[in-house]
């Protein structure tokens, strides 16, 4: 029989799989970046309400805590809706090789959250990231737009998860994304009430808002019950078995899965340039590295 750390490290993978789908559906979703996000995060919200109110936690939480949570979740908000509009402008590749530079700017950002001095060799490692970025950008001019909004919804990407970093010690992680989720559905809601007001019904919330295809209600269905609730609880739960290691580096094939997933279901549409694939493996290869020299850093580091 397997034991639970492999078991669990079996299930990442799986979750890691699930985590790469999620552009495959956003590519597979007819609606725009806005309305698409808007579904996810008040569907998702609701999902993760029905796990607390089974696990009978508490939502209560000091001021200080929610008006960070309000911060963060309007940062998850804006990331999401850059990564779906750089899927829509670009296409699922692009925005997942893209997204990989997370590390890259968590790297950069960590010593300013933590008050921290930076590290020679995650410098260097910036360097040859954008030398990756550098190829791509060559090679897919077409898609300049899409790339933009990936490295901006990259960057947001590692700010929310610092934030998240600070406030998982306060609060239970499924409580925290309640929050969260929760307040970028209200904002994107204040946002569309405003624009249906100005537009006077035209866009905004109207009635082709709410007329979505069958096919639609199915992957906003997967996307936010599997790919976002479900996942964010599992990934929680497996990682009481896992060590950070390995953890990062599993998570870092999440391109890789999304990728190859994204050829299979459409084929010579998410086929690219051979010099894409070279700077992606640069890109890639250089977060892995920098994410083993970090965690072996902090096992060689005195307690």
């Amino acid at each position: 029989m397997l034991n639970d750390k492999l078991k669990s490290y079996l299930f990442f993978h799986v979750i890691v799989l699930i985590w790469g789908f999620t552009a495959v559906l956003g590519a597979l979703i007819s609606l725009d970046a806005i309305p698409l996000v808007w579904y996810r995060m008040l569907s998702a919200c609701g999902f993760i309400l029905i796990w607390i109110l089974w696990k009978r936690k508490s939502l209560k939480l000091p001021p200080k805590k929610l008006r960070l949570l309000i911060i963060a979740g309007l940062v998850i908000a804006l990331h999401w809706l850059t990564f779906f509009g750089a899927i829509k402008e670009a296409n699922v590749s692009i925005t997942l090789a893209l997204l990989s530079t997370g590390a890259f700017f968590t790297s950069i950002l960590e010593p300013i959250f933590y008050k921290r001095k930076f590290v020679w060799y995650e410098v260097f490692f910036g360097l040859i990231v954008m030398l990756g970025l550098y190829i791509i950008f060559n090679v897919e001019t077409e898609h300049y737009l899409g790339i933009v909004l990936a490295l901006i919804s990259a960057f947001l990407s590692a700010v929310f998860t610092l934030m998240n970093g600070k406030l998982v010690k306060h609060a239970a992680p499924s409580v925290i994304s309640f929050y969260e989720l929760l307040t970028g559905a209200v904002a994107i809601s204040i946002y569309l009430i405003i624009k249906t007001w100005i537009t006077g019904g035209e866009s905004g919330f109207n009635s082709e808002f709410f007329n979505l295809q069958s096919s639609d209600w199915l992957y906003l269905f997967i996307l936010s019950s599997i790919c976002t609730a479900f996942a964010f609880i599992s990934a929680v739960a497996v990682m009481k078995h896992l060590s950070p290691y390995t953890v990062m580096l599993t998570t870092n094939l999440e391109p890789v899965y999304g990728i190859i997933l994204a050829f299979l279901i459409f084929g010579n549409k998410e086929q690219m340039h051979p010099q894409f694939y070279y700077g992606t493996l640069i890109i890639l290869s250089t977060v892995v590295l920098n994410g083993y020299l970090k965690t072996k850093r902090k096992i060689n580091k005195p307690s």
